[in-house]
């Protein structure tokens, strides 16, 4: 069991975290109280000026002393995944590596928070359009990819000037305080970044007070879309912008010109990394009817090798899921689509939470396995008649996250993208990527605005019109 320092609390109250498999405390962290939640919005508050102030070359020089001290922290971090949500070794570390990415390109950015001179109308008039931090973010944090979604909530603001509050996942305390203990340890001020924790049932409330704090002017929140809709209504109430990444369930086309190798090593990757649990896993492979049975032949001998079991005990490539309510979930859905006429190409029974490979065939579209997301070990196929029904397939969603088509004619599949309705979308590559530079962000159901590079300095700074005259002027009255 690991404990997550208290972020300057005076409460005695704590909450555990239990680990998935064995079913022992995993962590615990201070349960926040209300009064020490706007405490901590105050202290970040209280620390925006200075740390606005500072230049860009010493802001990025802290920065990357963060990113060696997050490094560093990599045994920690990946026996905290591992404990609090089942993590195998490979995607704990993967996510640290990310996670590191993520925070260099953000101090990188220091330099490039950036304005314009503009032309006037009038003569001896110096117009200028400046970039200023917007003030106290709060970013919300999930769990199944903590290291990355959790830094992703701190970097690209701490490098536009603003101060952050972090609300730490309650299934992943442990490992997003690590991710503070790394600022920390760089040596950023006091009440530069923040971390609150709270016991699960108080999640409401203290989300709640944070988007109503006076200091919090923007917001950002990466997990499912029923919460982020919430998110988005609160802080409407107050007019404060929102950076919403939600839920996904990605397709992967397969036509009949691919390259079937390549797509089933893409789409296998896609599906069960992190045992599905990643927005961008692909949860609908849509091949036309020329190449489907071959490419499912294909697929069912790849994913007959992915094995699953504790991510202690060796080197499965599917550890456990996060808790028995995904199992009912994927179970469900896998049940109610085989009712329906689907079938079975790979998985069966979960033991407690470790859940095997599951692909399913035949899949329809007046099946639940085609619309809701699973957030798990399973991957429904779909056949298409063309590249037009294929299409029309992948938008068939309330979701619009992350897409893939496979095809060897390269215009072919350019054209085909764009057409698709996503907000990112990736020709012979897999749904599941992102590049720390890049707009990375949905459509639809999936959010709005965009993380990554220049639209991140976009989304966490304030554009404002400066004018000096440098001429006497002339009014009309």
């Amino acid at each position: 069991m690991s404990d997550t320092p208290s972020p300057a609390t005076t409460t005695s109250a704590r909450f555990e975290r239990l680990d998935p498999v064995t079913g022992l405390v995993a962590s615990t962290a201070a349960a926040m109280t209300i009064d020490e939640v706007i405490a901590t919005a105050d202290r970040a508050q209280a620390a925006l000026a200075n740390w606005g102030a500072v230049g860009p070359t010493p802001r990025r020089a802290l920065l990357s002393k963060a990113a060696d001290a997050l490094e560093a922290k990599t045994p920690a971090i990946v026996e905290a995944m591992m404990s609090e949500i089942g993590s195998t070794q490979g995607w704990a570390r993967r996510d640290v590596m990310n996670a590191a990415a993520t925070l260099r390109e953000a101090a990188a950015l220091t330099t490039q928070v950036c304005g314009d001179v503009m032309p006037s109308d009038r003569a001896g008039s110096l117009s200028l359009a400046i970039r200023e931090p917007a003030g106290v973010v709060l970013g919300i944090a999930p769990w199944n990819a903590p290291v990355t979604l959790g830094m992703r909530a701190i970097a690209t603001p701490l490098a536009c000037g603003n101060t952050v509050v972090l609300k730490a996942s309650e299934t992943c305390p442990r490992t997003h305080g690590l991710i503070v203990e790394a600022f920390v340890e760089a040596g950023l001020p006091d009440g530069v970044v923040n971390l609150v924790t709270n016991a699960p049932q108080d999640a409401a409330q203290i989300v709640a007070a944070l988007i109503d704090h006076p200091a919090v002017r923007r917001i950002n929140f990466t997990g499912s879309t029923a919460v982020g809709k919430i998110i988005a209504r609160r802080a409407a109430e107050h007019l404060k912008p929102v950076l919403l990444e939600l839920g996904g369930k990605a397709p992967l086309l397969v036509l009949e010109d691919a390259d079937l190798d390549e797509a089933v090593k893409a789409a296998a990757f896609g599906a069960f990394l992190n045992q599905g649990q990643i927005c961008m896993s692909t949860e609908r492979i849509i091949a036309v009817d020329g190449v489907a049975d071959a490419f499912v032949e294909k697929f069912r001998a790849k994913v007959a090798t992915l094995d699953v079991g504790d991510p202690r005990a060796g080197a499965a490539a599917l550890g456990a899921v996060v808790d028995l309510k995904t199992v009912a979930h994927v179970e469900s859905l896998v049940a109610s689509a085989i009712a329906s006429g689907a079938v079975r190409v790979n998985g069966g029974a979960a033991t407690g939470v470790l859940m095997p490979a599951t692909v399913i065939d035949r899949v329809t579209s007046e099946m639940a396995l085609f619309r809701e997301e699973s957030f798990g070990p399973v991957v429904a196929i779909i056949r298409a008649r063309d590249e037009d029904h294929a299409v029309q397939l992948a938008n068939d969603t309330d979701y619009g996250l992350s897409a893939a088509v496979f095809t060897r004619d390269i215009a072919r599949g350019l054209a085909l993208a764009r057409r698709i309705k996503s907000g990112m979308c990736h020709v012979n590559g897999s749904t599941v990527r992102g590049d720390a530079h890049a707009p990375f962000g949905g459509l639809k159901g999936s959010g709005y605005g965009r993380f990554g590079g220049q639209a991140g300095i976009d989304a966490f700074t304030e554009l404002r019109w400066i004018t000096v005259e440098t001429q006497p002027g002339h009014y009309p009255i």
